[in-house]
C-alpha cells in the first residue's frame, strides 16, 4: 500500500516499489513490460535496482524493483516514514523541489543534483530516527 508524504508539492507520478528474490528475473520481462507502455532503465544509478517509467516526458508510473534484502528499500521507507513524522522537515522538502522545478523546469538532472545534499542529510537523520523508534 502507497503512503504518500502528506502535504508535499510532488509530480502526479505514482512510485511504486517491488521487492523480488532474484533481481536479475526482472530482466526477462522487458519485453512484457514494454508492452505496457513503461521504457526500461535498467539499474539507473542505484546498484542492483531495475527501473521503469511509463509516460516519456509527462511521466505517470515509476517502478522500481529490488532483491530482497536491498538496503535502498529500507532506506526509501525510513525516509518516507520520517518526513511523515516530521513534517517541518516535509515543508522543507516540498519548498526547496518547488525551488528547483522553478529554476530548472526542463533539466531534470539538474533537479535532481539540487535535491542530492538535502535527501542525504534527511537519510542520516531517517537511519538514526528508524533505529531509535523500531520497537515503539
Amino acid at each position: 500500500m502507497e503512503v504518500p508524504i502528506p502535504n508535499i508539492k510532488a509530480k502526479p507520478v505514482i512510485d511504486i516499489m517491488v521487492e523480488v528474490t532474484n533481481i536479475s528475473e526482472v530482466d526477462k520481462f522487458n519485453s512484457e513490460m514494454e508492452q505496457l507502455g513503461y521504457e526500461v532503465m535498467g539499474e539507473y544509478g542505484i546498484p542492483k535496482r531495475r527501473f521503469f517509467i511509463k509516460g516519456g516526458d509527462n511521466r505517470t508510473h515509476h517502478v522500481h524493483f529490488y532483491e530482497e534484502g536491498n538496503e535502498e528499500i529500507a532506506r526509501h521507507l525510513a525516509f518516507r516514514d520520517y518526513m511523515i513524522a516530521h513534517p517541518e522537515e516535509a515543508i522543507k522538502y516540498s519548498e526547496l523541489k518547488q525551488t528547483l522545478a522553478e529554476k530548472s523546469p526542463t533539466n531534470i538532472t539538474k533537479y535532481i543534483e539540487g535535491k542530492n545534499n538535502y535527501i542525504k542529510a534527511i537519510d542520516d537523520k531517517a537511519e538514526t530516527w528508524r533505529k531509535t523508534n523500531l520497537f515503539n
